[in-house]
Parts: structure tokens; C-alpha cells; sequence
């Protein structure tokens, strides 16, 4: 797979200049836990029939009752017609394919299931403590989860609003969370790292810019790779944004580092004299030159 076509720029939404109005996250119980409580008829069959069904038969000890009704109230909120089969499976999350509806038209989503017992939930709080949003969430293991997942709606909503191409956020509900699915299961997009990058100057100039819309509108993804970077019908497009901070976390400016270093390490190797302090300098001006291209030779990194 190649990038022979050429990349474009999602257009920035029309919106107030981002600031701090940072929403509230609210971690309480939601609908979902009042469902598992209730333990109705029509909640216990539905959740019979999931657990039944092939794809979750594997997943009876990590999801909870609650789980389960978070999947089942967004069956009802019309998000999820139909589930499909495991995209990827993780110690943290399992993404399935679903049919979804969108007004009178269906469309194939991803649902993100987050485990409330993963494994690894004091990373998740060393990327929230410090983020204005997420104050008092402590070390509650359902709470953590609970807060990384509606942050991941919260950061996919604001880059999309700043004009960056990430997966649209369809709905959250408790420890679940509905996105456009970028490619098919039968023919998955391909992650930056797996193409034959043919153009990795144009490719580098949407990836910064990206970055600086990134920047610009409050947030460092603070994972950003080649790893974390796929390329689907000519679009590049930036997924997993689960762990990306607000410009006022404390440990940001190390975060934005780390990912200039890693995107100038990849197109290095692609041929191009990209550097991670220019790169930083690109993301960090609020008015950059745009005609610094970046030139091909190498030796000048």
C-alpha cells in the first residue's frame, strides 16, 4: 500500500478559539450502572444473549454487569444495531466491529470496551493527574477507567473541531465508547509504519500541521508514532487519543518532546532533513512559516 495519493487537510470546524473551558468529566454512576442495578427481564436476556454470542464468550470474567448494561443502553440510544466481530484485542480495551445508524442511514462503527480491572491503570492515572478535566479521581480503579474513556471522546471531539483527521466520536457511555470505524475489518487501514510512504514530504507537512492544530487547540497527543498514524482512502488520519493531555498538564512539554522526537525519527528514515527541535518550533508557533519544507537531505538532521 502507498500513499500515491495526494494528502489532504480536514478543514477546521467553525468554533471559538479553545482556551480553558475545559468540560467537567462527571465519573459518577451513570444509566448504565442504574441498569445492572435494576437487573430487569429484558436487560437479563440481553446480556444472556451477549455473553452467548462467539465474539464475548472469552470476556465473561472482565466484564461486569455494568458493562454489559453500557452496551445495552447504547443499543437502545440507537448506536449499536449489530455487533460484528474483535478489530483488536488488548490488555486495556478490545475494539469490535458493529453496525451503527446514523438518521435513517446504517453505518460500521468501532466500539471500544475498556476493562475496568486493566491491568496497567496506574499509567492511565500518571496521563490524568495533572489534566485540569480530572480532579479527586484518585487511585479508584473504576473511576480511572471510567475518566480515561470519556476523555478519549472528550480529546477525539476537540481534534476534530480544530480540523485534525481523527476517528468521529459517536457516543460514551461509562466504560464504552462508539467511533468511526476508519477501513474494514477485511481490508483494515494501514498504520504509517506498514506503507511504502512515496511522498513523506507531503506526509510530514500534514503530520505537523496536525500537530500544531493539536497544540493550538489545547492538546499534546503525547503517544503520537508511526504506530499511531494510519492511512486510509489517501487520508492520514491520528487514532488512539486516550492518553493525550491538555497544554496545562505538567508533564506536557515533555510529552510534546517525546512525540516530535519520534516523528522526526521516522522521517528521517524516510530521507528527509526533519529534526525534533524544528519540528517542536513548527507545533509550538502560533503563526508558523509555512514555506519551511522540509528538504530531502538527510545529512542535514
Amino acid at each position: 500500500m502507498t500513499d500515491s495519493e495526494e494528502f489532504g487537510f480536514l478543514a477546521p470546524e467553525e468554533a471559538d478559539a479553545p482556551g480553558d473551558e475545559w468540560e467537567e468529566i462527571d465519573v459518577t454512576d451513570t444509566e448504565a450502572d442504574r441498569i445492572a442495578r435494576r437487573r430487569d427481564r429484558k436487560f437479563d436476556e440481553f446480556r444472556e444473549r451477549l455473553k452467548d454470542a462467539d465474539q464475548f464468550k472469552v470476556e465473561q470474567s472482565v466484564f461486569d454487569d455494568a458493562t454489559f448494561a453500557a452496551i445495552y443502553k447504547l443499543v437502545q440510544d440507537g448506536h449499536i444495531d449489530a455487533f460484528g466481530g474483535p478489530i483488536s484485542t488488548g490488555k486495556e480495551a478490545n475494539v469490535y466491529e458493529a453496525l451503527g445508524s446514523e438518521g435513517e442511514d446504517e453505518r460500521d462503527v468501532a466500539v471500544k470496551i475498556y476493562r475496568i480491572n486493566a491491568s496497567n491503570f496506574r499509567q492511565m492515572s500518571e496521563y490524568l493527574e495533572g489534566d485540569p478535566r480530572f480532579e479527586s479521581i484518585g487511585n479508584d480503579k473504576k473511576r480511572i477507567v471510567l475518566a480515561w474513556t470519556q476523555k478519549e471522546f472528550a480529546n477525539l471531539s476537540r481534534a476534530r473541531q480544530a480540523g485534525v483527521r481523527v476517528p468521529e466520536p459517536i457516543a460514551v457511555e461509562r466504560n464504552v465508547l462508539v467511533m468511526e470505524l476508519v477501513g474494514l475489518v477485511e481490508e483494515r487501514a494501514r498504520r504509517l509504519a506498514e506503507v511504502d510512504v512515496e511522498n513523506p514530504e507531503t506526509a510530514y507537512e500534514v503530520v505537523r500541521e496536525y500537530m500544531r492544530r493539536l497544540h493550538a487547540a489545547g492538546l499534546v497527543h503525547g503517544d503520537l508514532s508511526e504506530y499511531n498514524m494510519i492511512i486510509h482512502d489517501g487520508e492520514l488520519v491520528v487514532i488512539d487519543l486516550g492518553q493525550a493531555v491538555t497544554v496545562h498538564h505538567p508533564n506536557a512539554g515533555e510529552f510534546l518532546r517525546r512525540d516530535c522526537r519520534n516523528v522526526a525519527a521516522f522521517f528521517r528514515r524516510q530521507g528527509l532533513g526533519v529534526t525534533a527541535d524544528e519540528l517542536y518550533a513548527f507545533v509550538t508557533d502560533p503563526d508558523p512559516d509555512p514555506s519551511g519544507t522540509p528538504g530531502d537531505d538527510a545529512e542535514n538532521a
